[in-house]
């Protein structure tokens, strides 16, 4: 191993861990099973996930869809970098009779075989693997020729990709190489990332609408207290009260500006849903 190449693996080993750490923080189960919940039941019906399919959730975090893939009797496993909110998704699936595997695992570097699964699927999750390339190509890897492809991600436009567009120059630079996650929301991106590998893709922006908060301060506060992107930007302006208290600002006029409630605050928030079978070909090599 040359000297350059232990850097470089010894900055993507503290990367994750950050990655790790930030959404281990807040209460993002919480986040999912509040606002999300219905995420799952959309991208396992896109991926006609079914009996004796065998699928792997990539960056499932809590389960929102492995567990309502498992409903369907398909055999499951849930891989996630983050193994915390495990504990979750395992209470969960204990409440609904079903039974599937939990994997900690990088989206970048999975530890499953050539071919392993008929579907492999991730809602909101793969988007956050900072070396998109790389992501891609693992969901290729892993999903045998035939098989399904499936990922629902916010997109650059909507309202949670704006959210981050307001919290970026709030944040630490993001490391050399890594991207934005939003754009897994961009149908083009996406279908560049996956190329001739894959076939019959098919790709709709969709709307998720969101009620949860009486006021855009609310969803602000909530964000700041479960969200681990949001707690990582307001921790990074610890000593900046200022600059916080600015964020504070432009994260509820976000909301404010989106809102099409009365009485209470109503957003859409937009994401991509696209799905495409993989192709006969071997994918890249990681």
């Amino acid at each position: 191993m040359t000297a350059t190449t232990g850097t470089t693996a010894d900055a993507d080993r503290a990367l994750k861990a950050r990655h790790r750490a930030m959404w281990a923080s807040g209460d993002y189960p919480r986040l999912a099973a509040d606002l999300l919940p219905e995420l799952g039941e959309v991208l396992v019906a896109a991926c006609g996930i079914g009996s004796g399919d065998r699928v792997l959730d990539v960056a499932a975090g809590s389960g929102n869809a492995a567990v309502t893939a498992a409903r369907t009797g398909a055999s499951v496993v849930a891989s996630d970098l983050t193994p915390e909110l495990f504990d979750a998704g395992l209470a969960r699936a204990a409440a609904e009779g079903v039974e599937l595997e939990w994997r900690e695992a990088d989206a970048e570097a999975l530890p499953f075989g050539d071919g392993e699964f008929d579907v492999v699927m991730s809602a909101i999750g793969v988007m956050f693997a900072p070396h998109h390339r790389a992501a891609a190509d693992e969901l290729l890897r892993v999903c045998r020729p035939g098989g399904r492809i499936g990922l629902l991600s916010w997109t650059p436009e909507g309202f949670i990709g704006q959210l981050f567009a307001t919290m970026k120059p709030y944040a630490p630079p993001p490391p050399p190489g890594a991207s934005p996650p939003p754009l897994w929301g961009s149908e083009e991106h996406v279908r560049e990332l996956l190329g001739d590998r894959v076939t019959d893709v098919t790709a709709e922006r969709r709307m998720l609408t969101v009620d949860h908060f009486d006021r855009p301060e609310e969803f602000r506060d909530y964000f700041k207290a479960v969200y681990g992107p949001t707690i990582a930007v307001y921790k990074a302006l610890a000593d900046e009260p200022d600059r916080a208290a600015a964020l504070d600002g432009e994260l509820a006029e976000l909301a404010r500006r989106a809102d099409r409630g009365q009485g209470s605050t109503v957003v859409d928030w937009e994401y991509l849903l696209l799905t495409a079978t993989r192709g006969a070909e071997v994918p890249a090599p990681r």
